[in-house]
C-alpha cells in the first residue's frame, strides 16, 4: 500500500495529532488536520519529554527546535516540610543519547504545527466534529465556523484518525460509552516566575495525601507547578477550570522550603479532576484509528502523556507505511501499541500512593528506604525505568 494513495483526516491539533499528521505527510499521504479552535495553540503549561518521546522528536528532525527547553539533570524526591531531598535520580546515568527535557507545551505545539505545515499538511481551524461514520471511505460531519462562513460540512477520507483527546468522538464510535472513574484526586497547574533559582531537575515534594511537582521552563525563566490533592468531592475533568491561588495555597499550607515561595506566585491556577479511563479495547475500525489520549488517557504520575502520544504518532505512520493494506497496517499499529500503553498507564496509576503516604511512621520508613537505596545502589534505582525510557519507537519493527 502506498501512502500517497491515501487521504487522511486527523481530528485534533494537539501533540499527537500534529506529530502523526507530519509523519504521515512525509510518507506521502494527503493529510488534512481539523481543529475545533480558531488557532493551533496551547497556553501556560509545561511537560516532560523523556528519552522515549525525544526519540520521535529527533527522528522528525525537530529536537534542535527545543532550544529553550532545559535539559533535565535529575529527578529529586523530597519531603514536603522543608524540601529535604530523600532520593536523587541522576539522569546522566541514562547514558549518551538519552536526553530528557522540560518543555513549555505552547512551544512544542508551535514547533509541531510548523513541521506539519512544512510537510504539506492542510490545517483547517474552527471545525467542530459532530459525527464520525466508519466506512471506505469514512465520513466526518462538522460544524464549520470560519470568518463569515458558517454551516455544516461533510468530509470523506480513507482514514480518519481520532487524536481528539479525553472526550474523543472517534473513541465512542469504536468502543461505545465507557464511563470514567473519579480517582478522588484533583490537580492544579500553574506556570510561575523562577523566583527560587530552580535547577534543571524535576522535584517531587511528597506529603500526606498530596504532592507537588516542579521543574523549570524556557531557559529556566519560569517554573511549572503541578499539585495533586486527595479529595472526596468531585472536580470536573479537563483543563478548562481555573481556581483561586489562595485555595491552592490553603491546600498546601504546610509545604515549606522553595515550594511555599513558588506557590505564593500562583495567581489563577488551572484545576481539574483526575479520572481513570480504561485503555480502549478497539484502536481501529473501518477507516478509523485512535491515537494519544483518545486511545489511552493517563494520569500525570509518570509524566508520559505527551511521550505516549509521540510514540503513537510515529508507530502509526510506520505501521501504515510498511503494510500492504490499510486494515493490516492498523492492526499492526494496535498490536505494537496496546500492551505498551497499558503498562505505562498501570505504572502511572500505581505511583500516586507512593507520594501520598500519610502515617508518619510509614512515611518516614519509606523515605528512609528510598534514601538508603539511592546511596547504596543509585544506578539500580534508575534502571527500574529502563523499560520506559529506553523504548525506542523509531526502531524498525
Amino acid at each position: 500500500m502506498a501512502l500517497h494513495d491515501l487521504s487522511i483526516a486527523v481530528i485534533g491539533g494537539g501533540i499527537g495529532g500534529l506529530a502523526a499528521a507530519t509523519a504521515l505527510a512525509r510518507h506521502g499521504a494527503r493529510v488534512t488536520l481539523f481543529e475545533q479552535a480558531d488557532a493551533i495553540r496551547e497556553v501556560g503549561a509545561g511537560l516532560q519529554l523523556s528519552p522515549n518521546g525525544l526519540k520521535v522528536m529527533a527522528a522528525l528532525g525537530l529536537e534542535a527546535g527545543l532550544g529553550s527547553a532545559p535539559r533535565a539533570s535529575a529527578v529529586s524526591l523530597r519531603d514536603y516540610r522543608a524540601g529535604r531531598e530523600v532520593l536523587r535520580l541522576d539522569l546522566a546515568r541514562l547514558g549518551p543519547g538519552m536526553n530528557y527535557r522540560f518543555v513549555h507545551r505552547a512551544d512544542l505545539i508551535d514547533l509541531l504545527a510548523g513541521a506539519a505545515r512544512a510537510a504539506g499538511v492542510t490545517l483547517r481551524l474552527s471545525h467542530k466534529v459532530r459525527r464520525v461514520t466508519p466506512g471506505a471511505p469514512a465520513r466526518i460531519e462538522m460544524a464549520n465556523e470560519t470568518g463569515d462562513q458558517t454551516g455544516d460540512e461533510t468530509v470523506s477520507a480513507n482514514l480518519v484518525i481520532g487524536a481528539d483527546g479525553l472526550h474523543s468522538v472517534v473513541r465512542t464510535v469504536l468502543n461505545g460509552d465507557v464511563p470514567a472513574r473519579f480517582t478522588g484526586q484533583v490537580a492544579w497547574r500553574a506556570v510561575v516566575p523562577n523566583v527560587v533559582d530552580h535547577p534543571p531537575e524535576a522535584r517531587v515534594h511528597m506529603g500526606p495525601h498530596r504532592h507537588v511537582v516542579s521543574y523549570p521552563l524556557r531557559d529556566s525563566a519560569f517554573v511549572n507547578l503541578v499539585a495533586v490533592q486527595e479529595r472526596a468531592d468531585w472536580a470536573e475533568e479537563g483543563w478548562s477550570q481555573t481556581d483561586e491561588g489562595d485555595n491552592l495555597r490553603a491546600a498546601l499550607a504546610d509545604f515549606g522550603g522553595d515550594t511555599a515561595r513558588l506557590l505564593a506566585a500562583a495567581e489563577r491556577p488551572g484545576l481539574w479532576g483526575l479520572f481513570r479511563h480504561p485503555v480502549a479495547a478497539r484502536w481501529w475500525g473501518e477507516g478509523l484509528a485512535l491515537l494519544g489520549d483518545a486511545a489511552h488517557p493517563t494520569l500525570p504520575f509518570l509524566a508520559q502523556g505527551a511521550n505516549l502520544a509521540l510514540e503513537d504518532a510515529w508507530e502509526l505512520a510506520d505501521a501504515l507505511a510498511r503494510a500492504d493494506r490499510l486494515e493490516a497496517g492498523l492492526a499492526a499499529y494496535q498490536a505494537r501499541r496496546a500492551d505498551r500503553a497499558a503498562k505505562v498507564i498501570a505504572a502511572a496509576n500505581g505511583n500516586a500512593w507512593k507520594y501520598h503516604l500519610a502515617r508518619p511512621g510509614l512515611r518516614d520508613a519509606a523515605h528512609f528506604a528510598l534514601a538508603l537505596g539511592g546511596r547504596v545502589a543509585p544506578g539500580l534505582m534508575l534502571r527500574q525505568f529502563d523499560w520506559l525510557y529506553r523504548y525506542d519507537p523509531t526502531l524498525p519493527r
